[in-house]
């Protein structure tokens, strides 16, 4: 059985890497990377790299070639996942995967504020009309993608936010990781939809106390409002697209779209308790 994953050299794909490796042998997996000169260290483990570029679809299909399982990770480039997430689908189909698993996002089809959420939905739907079976693998909010606001708040002495009383089940990518590798390594390759959220949630009130007692400083809270947030960031020099992508994310959680309001999902696919947010702050500080 060979054991495909696009997005070989990202951060996601690194660390599913070493979780497949934990659990097949390297003989049984290729690592499909939009630059396989990037991935000689997968290379040295003996895990075969093969050239696979989202934007250029005629090299696609003959890259999945006696691949029975693949995990499509979703493309990094938001505004161009539909039509890259289309061409990757149809060639799957071309070549004859029998199972792709897909790295969606946590309960997408309910999200209807976070900006990531239509390509998410859009590329589900295709997945729905393939003709191979599929595991939708929706992962919450990366709990890394805190890091460089947690680093902030450390350095200003305030963490600044617009969640309200929003809850987040963040999950560091490794749990996630681990939980795809064990999906594609299945003894029987299972359809079905994984909602994959931390066992607890926290509040940016949580987060906030986590700071002050991982850093020993004494950390202020500045939760404002969407509006407020917007103005501090462009203020600071953040550009208007991205303080647009914070406020929207921030929005989307006093929302409750990053809350997985049943937890348990990752924890049982994983034998074990997901990684706790102050662990991985300890780590940042």
């Amino acid at each position: 059985m060979t054991i495909a994953f696009t997005g070989a050299t990202g951060q996601f794909g690194t660390l599913l890497a070493d979780e497949l490796l934990a659990r097949t042998s390297a003989d049984n997996i290729v690592a499909l990377a939009r630059n396989p000169e990037k991935a000689s260290n997968l290379r040295d483990k003996g895990i075969e790299v093969r050239a696979f570029d989202y934007d250029q679809p005629d090299m696609l299909t003959p890259a999945l070639e006696r691949v029975d399982r693949l995990l499509l990770i979703s493309g990094s480039a938001i505004g161009q996942r539909i039509p890259q997430h289309e061409a990757v689908i149809r060639s799957a189909t071309e070549a004859g995967v029998g199972f792709v698993a897909y790295t969606s996002f946590l309960h997408a089809e309910t999200a209807s504020i976070i900006a990531v959420a239509p390509e998410h939905q859009a590329t589900e739907k295709l997945l729905a009309e393939a003709p191979f079976d599929v595991a939708l693998l929706r992962n919450g909010w990366y709990t890394e993608n805190f890091e460089s606001l947690v680093k902030q708040a450390v350095s200003t002495g305030t963490l600044l936010g617009s969640t309200g009383d929003g809850r987040i089940s963040s999950v560091p990518r490794k749990d996630l990781a681990e939980a795809a590798a064990i999906v594609l390594t299945a003894e029987t390759a299972q359809p079905a939809t994984y909602e994959l959220a931390s066992d607890e949630s926290w509040t940016l009130s949580d987060l906030n106390s986590i700071i002050g007692e991982a850093s020993g400083k004494s950390i202020t809270l500045n939760n404002v409002s969407s509006a407020e947030h917007r103005s501090i960031l462009l203020d600071s020099g953040v550009p208007e697209g991205m303080a647009d992508f914070l406020v929207g994310t921030d929005q989307a959680i006093a929302a409750g779209e990053l809350e997985d309001k049943n937890p348990g999902t990752l924890s049982k696919l994983i034998g074990h308790p997901t990684t706790s947010l102050a662990e991985v702050v300890q780590d940042w500080i």
